[in-house]
């Protein structure tokens, strides 16, 4: 069933009387669906800082708000390191955010064939909203925390699925979904700041967010243009039944050549992979994974290791200033780059691991040795480390997308994405010691 996507999408758009109109919704359905799968899961754990914060219980607070803290809050006066260190690492706050969604993302895409489209749409939308109304309702540290774990769960599982369901349409949209994806880091500090910034609560302000999940389930239902070999409501084994060779023929002589050259009646024919098949497509995938698991570890590591750790006592900017301005400024480096894929495409997706490997050597010298002059410096660096991010992140997928055989090109996309997640988890792990390290110097 895998291969015939593509096939559907371009079949689709030639019988559409309007087949510019036909794209261009399916590119900004998934470009929502990427804002709407990220946006989500940074709006909640942002406002979950401010709710612990109003806590009773203060030793609960002062613990567990540094692990949920999405952006760092200041110095910690009675600390005498040279780096105003906070307490906890960071890093707390990436292991708490990815775990759930390194192990969605390891176990998912050898059984989430058997669930439908339709329903994992749901069901990442609904704890998406379950995530938004634990923590803004918020009494006890334990709610809090599972409000992470549940936005954590609908991020993950909603972008190797939506990364699965590229395969159906044709492959400018996964420019959409990488754009989308990168604004959301953007779009979503600037929205919750800006709301609790005019007065609104946290509380008001997560409940307004609800509409993001609501959002999510429109851009699927009623803006994309779905095609028929969809398996939306019901199982995979059933779709198979449901394809004759009829309609398999007709998506055939109107396919693109290149797809028309992979595909055959009797590959259709096969069904779903065998686990034997999975595993061999996850060997071919190594080539992709490694160099996006690389420039993921060296990309957390600088952001939940070492961005905390350079500070510029005499620039006019405070401590908490300086660390937010090189969060927000990664962020744009990733919404450009992740929007670049119509533009520019990168192949040799090695030298993007290699270069941001030299950031984050480069960076980890300049916090030992303080030999940076200024923080303008380290703004463009953290702005060239976005850029390397991003484009690593639409690239690999793209390439992915065209290099992988199409009958297995659907549980290709799915399992790659655990590249990102598993460095993310790596560089968290990494920064623990070296935040402790630079804190006792």
């Amino acid at each position: 069933m895998e291969q015939t996507g593509s096939m559907d999408a371009d079949s689709a758009e030639r019988t559409d009387g309007d087949g510019y109109c036909t794209r261009w919704r399916n590119w900004t359905g998934f470009w929502l669906l990427g804002l709407c799968n990220n946006f989500a899961y940074v709006i909640m754990l942002s406002a979950a800082h401010d709710i612990l914060i109003k806590q009773e219980s203060e030793n609960a607070t002062a613990s567990t708000s540094a692990s949920l803290a999405v952006d760092f809050q200041g110095g910690n006066s009675s600390n005498s390191s040279r780096y105003d260190c906070n307490p906890v690492s960071t890093a707390a706050v990436l292991l708490a955010d990815i775990l759930p969604t390194l192990v969605i993302k390891l176990s998912a895409p050898f059984v989430i064939h058997k669930l439908p489209y339709g329903i994992r749409v749901l069901f990442c939308a609904i704890m998406a909203a379950a995530s938004f109304l634990l923590v803004s309702f918020s009494s006890a540290v334990w709610m809090s925390i599972l409000g992470v774990i549940f936005a954590s769960i609908s991020s993950g599982l909603g972008e190797l699925s939506f990364l699965a369901l590229t395969v159906y349409f044709s492959r400018d949209v996964l420019g959409g979904w990488g754009s989308g994806t990168g604004g959301a880091g953007v779009a979503g500090a600037l929205l919750y700041s800006g709301l609790t910034q005019v007065g609104l609560s946290p509380h008001i302000t997560l409940l307004i967010m609800l509409v993001v999940p609501f959002a999510m389930l429109i851009s699927y239902f009623f803006l994309l243009v779905l095609p028929p070999s969809l398996p939306q409501w019901r199982g995979r084994e059933t779709e198979y039944a449901a394809v004759g060779s009829e309609e398999r023929q007709q998506l055939m002589d109107g396919s693109e050549g290149e797809e028309q050259a992979k595909s055959t009646p009797e590959d259709e024919a096969n069904g779903a992979l065998t686990f034997t098949e999975k595993l061999h497509v996850i060997k071919g995938l190594l080539r992709f994974v490694f160099p996006l698991g690389l420039v993921y570890f060296a990309e957390y590591f600088i952001n939940q290791g070492l961005m905390e750790l350079l500070y510029f006592p005499k620039f006019f900017l405070s401590h908490a200033e300086q660390y937010r301005w090189y969060q927000t400024l990664y962020q744009v480096g990733v919404l450009v780059s992740r929007s670049s894929l119509c533009c520019v495409k990168i192949r040799k997706l090695w030298a993007l691991s290699l270069l941001q490997v030299l950031n984050a050597v480069l960076l980890l010298f300049a916090v030992h040795y303080q030999f940076l002059p200024s923080a303008w410096l380290v703004f463009t660096i953290v702005l060239y480390e976005g850029l390397l991010g991003g484009a690593a992140y639409v690239n690999t997928f793209y390439f992915i997308s065209k290099e992988t055989e199409d009958r297995q090109r659907e549980f290709a996309m799915a399992a790659a994405s655990v590249g990102d997640s598993l460095g993310i988890a790596l560089a968290g792990l990494t920064a623990f010691p070296v935040h402790r390290y630079f804190c006792s110097l």
